[in-house]
């Protein structure tokens, strides 16, 4: 009888672990000493690890430490629109799933502030996660065709997962970025009529 699962289970586990002592380092280092002060290789010792192990979990580098990756934002980004059920409309699930994130959320911890903070503080962090919003935007405009059996390549729906995609930045400093949000979506359901 071999031992894969529960092996695999503790590999998980230790990488799972590894990745957060290393984005709470970050994080504790960045707000400490300012973003631009403190080098990846001092991220690596504060968590205890060598450089090429915080590489092997962060490829995407510094800003990676605090903003992770596209994958999660995308997957959960396209699941809000294809599990929305029957009676939702695709913008009301798209205004539903950003409300519930970041800025948006009336949910958020201090340490959550501290972070969303940084991030609308920080300019290299500020690009970097508008860079994964976007790079969200084949995989909306393409869930959006598949949902509503339209072409993915249109226009029109290239320019709507577009512009819900860059809502985060654009209400980065907004005073009510909730506010904001629904006056974008009042808009949007005014352009996309059809997705209501």
């Amino acid at each position: 009888m071999t031992q894969t699962k529960p092996e695999a289970g503790r590999r998980e586990r230790k990488k799972a672990a590894t990745r957060k002592a290393l984005s709470e380092a970050a994080l504790r280092l960045f707000l400490e000493r300012g973003y631009d002060n403190v080098k990846v290789a001092e991220v690596a010792a504060a968590a205890d690890t060598a450089l090429t192990t915080l590489f092997a979990h962060f490829p995407g580098g510094k800003e990676a430490l605090i903003l992770g990756d596209s994958e999660e934002r995308e997957a959960s980004l396209t699941t809000a629109v294809r599990e929305r059920g029957s009676e939702v409309a695709v913008l009301d699930a798209l205004q539903e799933f950003l409300a519930g994130r970041g800025m948006f959320s009336d949910d958020v911890d201090n340490e959550f502030r501290r972070r969303l903070d940084l991030v609308v503080t920080t300019p290299a962090l500020r690009r970097y996660a508008r860079t994964l919003w976007v790079n969200c935007e084949h995989a909306l405009a393409q869930v959006i065709a598949e949902e509503t059996d339209r072409d993915a390549d249109e226009v029109a729906l290239r320019l709507l997962a577009r512009y819900v995609l860059e809502l985060p930045d654009l209400v980065a400093t907004d005073p009510e970025p909730r506010a904001s949000l629904a006056a974008a979506f009042d808009h949007f359901r005014k352009g996309w009529p059809e997705l209501t």
